[in-house]
């Protein structure tokens, strides 16, 4: 069992918050550099989030300084500790990789603070760092024994085949994936995502997550995959990913997804690509034969972005009250209301207030920042408990959501 936080330690690292918010990002640029001089280290991280404009260090220079700051009440950190022990797992992330962050972190705080990083002050942030290692390394290795003892699971990178792409709108590809071996895959919770590690040519290994798209099969896995500008892997899959290709897959987590027990009205709502695990859910709660209302709200640009958009209203009249409500933000000439799409514009909060369910459903969001921001907003001022927002954003928690 860990040892608790002893009172100097916890004075000491609460005093070093004002550090922290003047210097936290400049430690842990440091801290990245010094690991990164490792390539076994630096191939664990989405290198895409990294560097200046980068938003993985702004994400754990907000995590650090949250820790610091709730370090006497670490009950307000659950969330986010679950959140960081479903990703370290997606990664691979091992008990023997944390020494190497310890040192790093241990590193830049001295290399930016200098003389005012005392030996004291140093040994304080060691124990609050191993503190909450021994945390993470415990509810991951429960993780890991889950996913190894769940039927079709497993530990580590299994290999997977494309069996088929296909093409959803000008900007999203599906992708069903099958494992070479020919055995079951453990059934996901609907919401969650698979890591891939991708060997592209010309790069080091490539790290990168895609939700779920698909309920649960048994035997194969869809994920669903938007072409970003710029982008390497989502660049590689669209272009290089055919039927045939082996790629490297980890074992499905994530802290967000579907209810066991529906037991009142759920809302799936979600802007852009962010539909992926939405439609995941929808399946799951068609196939199950929910009695509950069920509203999928989704807003993209227009007819040509608009993926799954048919397999969604075939779900919709499948199901026994399934409500299906389409916004396109700048319909295209030609498009016609209620035949392309049922409302023109963005989801507004008018319209979402008077048009859900707010005193009892479940709201399930997943779409770009801006998007995400301002619907959990909305339905946080509209008297919706915290408890009954869910929501998942892609990339790393740079931005604390308006609640």
């Amino acid at each position: 069992m860990t040892q608790p936080l002893s009172d100097q330690t916890i004075a000491l690292v609460k005093a070093t918050v004002p550090a922290l918010e003047a210097h936290g990002l400049d430690i842990v640029h440091e801290m990245y550099a010094r690991m990164f001089q490792n390539p076994e280290i630096r191939d664990l991280f989405n290198q895409s989030h990294h560097g200046d404009a980068g938003s993985q260090p702004r994400a754990l220079t907000g995590a650090i300084l949250a820790y610091a700051s709730n370090i006497d009440n670490l009950a307000a950190l659950a969330p986010a500790v679950e959140r960081i022990a479903q990703k370290h797992v997606g990664l691979q992330i091992q008990p023997a990789h944390y020494p190497h962050v310890a040192e790093a972190l241990l590193g830049a705080i001295k290399a930016v603070l200098g003389d005012a990083a005392t030996e004291e002050i140093l040994a304080a942030w060691g124990e609050a760092y191993w503190f909450l290692a021994h945390i993470l390394i415990a509810r991951e290795d429960r993780i890991y024994t889950d996913q190894k003892d769940t039927a079709g699971g497993w530990n580590g990178w299994r290999d997977f085949q494309v069996d088929e792409v296909i093409r959803e709108s000008s900007v999203i590809s599906s992708f069903i994936l099958r494992p070479i071996d020919g055995r079951p895959v453990m059934a996901h919770r609907p919401g969650q995502y698979l890591t891939f590690w991708l060997e592209i040519p010309g790069h080091p290994p490539v790290k990168r997550n895609y939700s779920i798209s698909s309920a649960p099969n048994g035997a194969t896995y869809r994920i669903s995959v938007k072409r970003e500008p710029h982008g390497l892997a989502s660049g590689w899959l669209h272009d290089g990913a055919k039927a045939g290709t082996v790629l490297k897959v980890a074992a499905p987590a994530g802290e967000f997804y579907l209810s066991a027990h529906v037991e009142r009205p759920v809302v799936l709502l979600s802007g852009g690509v962010g539909l992926t695990p939405m439609v995941a859910m929808l399946e799951a709660l068609v196939a199950n034969g929910t009695d509950a209302p069920v509203h999928y709200i989704h807003g993209t640009h227009d007819r040509e972005t608009h993926a799954m958009r048919d397999h969604v209203r075939a779900l919709g009249a499948k199901g026994k009250a399934v409500y299906v409500t389409d916004f396109h933000q700048t319909p295209l000439a030609g498009e016609i209301e209620g035949q392309d799409y049922d409302a023109a514009g963005i989801i507004t909060d008018e319209w979402l207030v008077a048009n859900t369910p707010v005193a009892e459903a479940d709201y399930y969001i997943c779409g770009p920042r801006p998007f995400l921001r301002h619907a959990v907003s909305t339905l946080s001022l509209a008297g919706v408990p915290a408890s009954r927002i869910h929501y998942e954003f892609f990339g790393p928690a740079d931005e604390l959501l308006a609640a």
